[in-house]
């Protein structure tokens, strides 16, 4: 599955809509971002069940700013719009697929639940 191209105009849409989406912060001049890219593309060929999209810092500083992402690559895993993990550095690719692993075994609604604690 070809990855998304998240914009400020398209994030939140693509992110509510989807109950699992991957986000990966990189910039072109970036080269851990260049080393890391072929490794999240083969995970979305592998997920195809799962969102895979990009953040190009540089053109959406906006997001990068809303996230503060202030190293890239930076893996962000949003799971019904609640960010669930996020780590700077290009993850090698057992690394990634742990991290969906672990990532898909959460159990949300007591992450919500906890969540509306914390808030009251």
């Amino acid at each position: 599955m070809a990855t998304v191209e998240l914009t400020k105009e398209n994030f939140d849409q693509v992110v509510s809509d989807n109950g699992f989406v991957l986000i990966d912060f990189w910039a072109s001049w970036c080269g851990p971002c260049r080393q890391f890219a072929p490794v999240f593309e083969k995970s979305s060929e592998a997920h195809p069940d799962l969102v895979f999209a990009k953040v190009d810092t540089e053109a959406q500083q906006e997001l990068a700013a809303a996230f503060e992402i202030r190293s890239i690559p930076t893996l962000m895993i949003v799971r019904d719009n609640v960010a669930v993990f996020a780590q700077a550095g290009a993850l090698p690719e057992a690394l990634l697929e742990d991290v969906i692993g672990q990532a898909r075994g959460l159990d949300m609604d007591e992450i919500k639940q906890k969540i509306a604690q914390e808030s009251k």
